[in-house]
């Protein structure tokens, strides 16, 4: 694969303008909240509340919270996790301030990648016709590939546990493609982080998009993450999934 589409080409305009006129007409503005999260509900993913900005902090009472409005407000947040409209309309209503986490594994994984290599693998899956599915970006420089989960919820023993998302401040230590499955959650859409009025958190394409499956995206992503990675930080090791 060609890296003139990722940075230094005339076509990383034309990129950079499909991704702000791809946000589907189906779903609802950023500012409609709580229909934004049912529209996420509908497709499947499980939500459950979240902390939210407090300013430039946590709204929880952890001092010094590493992952600021980014984690579950609940140690019971796998088993909370719940598509049903009438909870999440109390949660929505009853919590105005609340972002809201969906945890992977369960129906959907998180294909979770440095926002440049993101970008330049999205226009090329694109363009090569491959299928992609909900697609988010965050202010905080990352963007998130929803897809199918590989885990196997029939069989317990086979579940992959994710650690290393239990401890998200480790996050600069792996800063090219994270596979968030069963374990692990993200943020869903519209979500706020400290320091912004306006959501932080927002679709590139809604989840009304099929999910597909993880390793038809995979070679694309870790492709433009290896570039990432050689860019940013010299080893390109950097770049490949760190499965959880």
């Amino acid at each position: 694969m060609s890296a003139e589409f990722g940075g230094r080409s005339g076509r990383q305009g034309k990129l950079s303008q499909w991704l702000r006129g791809r946000r589907p007409k189906q779903v609802p503005a950023d500012g409609d909240r709580e229909a934004l999260l049912l529209a996420a509900a509908e497709a499947g993913l499980p939500l459950a509340p979240a902390a939210h900005p407090s300013g430039y902090r946590c709204s929880c009472d952890r001092v010094g919270c590493p992952t600021p409005a980014r984690h579950p407000v609940s140690f019971a947040w796998q088993t909370q996790s719940t598509t049903d409209r009438g909870q999440i309309e109390r949660w929505a209503r009853h919590q105005p301030q609340a972002n809201f986490i969906t945890a992977t594994g369960m129906v959907h994984d998180v294909l979770d990648v440095p926002l440049d290599a993101g970008r330049e693998a999205l226009g090329r899956l694109v363009e090569a016709g491959v299928e992609v599915g909900p697609v988010a970006e965050s202010d905080d420089g990352r963007m998130l590939f929803f897809t199918l989960t590989r885990g196997t919820p029939e069989d317990e023993d086979e579940w992959w546990p994710c650690e290393l998302d239990c401890h998200p401040e480790t996050m600069d230590e792996h800063p090219g493609l994270r596979w968030h499955c069963r374990g692990s959650y993200v943020l869903v859409p519209p979500a706020r982080l400290p320091g912004d009025d306006d959501p932080s958190v927002h679709w590139v394409r809604g989840p009304e998009h099929p999910l597909p499956d993880p390793l038809s995206l995979l070679e694309y992503l870790t492709d433009a993450c290896a570039r990432y990675a050689g860019e940013h930080t010299g080893p390109a090791e950097a770049a490949w999934p760190l499965r959880h």
